[in-house]
């Protein structure tokens, strides 16, 4: 993993809106705001994905809903099945032995084999006649019904022939992908880091410790990461800035005192802490979001509002913890195709995010704009729509994307 300096214009390809130091930081973001792919961008060039790790497919198990991604890709190693074996419960026969078989004309057979659906077939048997095709005369086996060659038989490779790729590097595995694995004798995967993230509260007037450190909580995990709660802790820049430098977190993010007034010193204690790299973007909710550096990692801060805060975790330090983790780093929220009920107006020069619902005919419908407050509008909403900076919004009857809260198109 490598972190960008402060100033240093390597990590978007150009100059950046400017270099923070502890004495101009202050408004500095404000006057000259960072777009949205200017952030990404120092993202993508600041965090790299961390080393895989080797995990025994039985502990793989039990953290499958924390969602666990391949860090490559996984191949069968041998055909499977790995020869013909039975697909169904019955007899195993030489299906030249049943010609003309029936009900009406009993056919020994005397090299007939009772097996059971996967048992592997007898040398000189090719198809498995069902039960109800056979009668048993004393010591002596009968067929009642003919077999053709293969009939009842799964043959070897069926399934899978060796060396197909089963799963590309990326896929979220599922509890299916484990029973085959556990099938294919695939004792060990490789799978993305799971990154250590420090998470501060600095808190603010509008949000409570409880609110953030849940909700950052739950985001972390969902996109791989280990959280590490701290705070919540006073308005005090040195307090602020031992926490963002101690050593031990691949990632930061702090949340909260990331404004302009007097007691706003998450800013100024990152530039003590490692390094300011941009502070301001151009994105409502979120614009008082900030990246950085601390004791040698990458650091976003995040607004100290619950949905402003919500919006920049999901739009960059998401990003950040989903790159660590070896992750696609877009959104996880799935996107699909939705018709506005009526107008949505957004600014120019501001990505500007619409908490929306879906109505009874599928239509959407704001349930809060970008200037509202509070986590209310995001519970009651189904998703989202991002309205661009180069746009002033949608018409009523437009189609847009709709990206889903839930993690289902709906």
């Amino acid at each position: 993993m490598t972190a960008a300096r402060a100033g240093d214009d390597s990590a978007t390809g150009g100059r950046l809106p400017f270099a923070a130091t502890p004495s101009d930081v202050r408004g500095r973001g404000f006057s000259s705001r960072a777009s949205l792919p200017v952030m990404e961008g120092w993202i993508d060039a600041a965090v790299t994905p961390l080393p895989p790790r080797a995990v025994a497919l039985a502990d793989l198990a039990a953290t499958l809903a924390e969602g666990v991604v391949l860090a490559a890709p996984l191949t069968a190693p041998g055909d499977w099945p790995p020869a013909d074996r039975a697909a169904r419960d019955g007899v195993a026969v030489a299906s030249s032995d049943t010609l003309g078989a029936g009900s009406y004309n009993p056919v020994p057979l005397p090299d007939a084999v009772t097996v059971a659906a996967g048992e592997p077939m007898p040398p000189g048997a090719d198809a498995i006649l069902p039960v109800e095709c056979i009668q048993t005369d004393g010591p002596f086996v009968e067929a009642l019904g003919s077999a053709a060659p293969g009939e009842g038989v799964e043959r070897q490779g069926e399934g899978l022939r060796g060396g197909t790729v089963l799963r590309v590097a990326g896929h979220r595995l599922r509890p299916q992908d484990l029973g085959l694995l556990a099938a294919l004798g695939i004792d060990t995967v490789r799978v993305g880091a799971r990154p250590w993230v420090r998470v501060v509260l600095a808190g603010g007037p509008r949000s409570g410790p409880e609110t953030l450190g849940a909700m950052l909580t739950a985001l972390v995990a969902r996109d791989g990461g280990v959280v590490e709660l701290v705070g919540p802790l006073p308005a005090d820049r040195a307090v602020l800035s031992a926490a963002y430098a101690a050593p031990g977190a691949d990632l930061l993010i702090s949340a909260g005192r990331t404004g302009v007034g007097d007691d706003d010193v998450a800013p100024l204690a990152l530039a003590d802490a490692g390094g300011l790299a941009l502070h301001g973007v151009a994105l409502r909710p979120g614009d008082s979001a900030a990246l950085g550096t601390a004791g040698g990692v990458p650091a976003v801060l995040l607004p100290g509002e619950p949905m402003a805060c919500l919006t920049a975790y999901e739009l960059l330090a998401g990003r950040a913890v989903r790159r660590l983790a070896g992750r696609d780093p877009a959104l996880p929220h799935p996107a699909v195709p939705a018709v506005t009920v009526r107008k949505l107006v957004s600014e120019i020069g501001c990505t500007e995010l619409h908490r929306v619902r879906r109505t009874a005919d599928g239509l959407v419908e704001p349930v809060a704009s970008p200037h509202r407050p509070g986590l209310a509008g995001a519970v009651l909403a189904d998703g989202f729509v991002l309205i661009p900076a180069d746009s002033e919004g949608v018409p009523a009857g437009a189609t847009v994307t709709l990206r889903c809260f839930d993690g289902t198109s709906l």
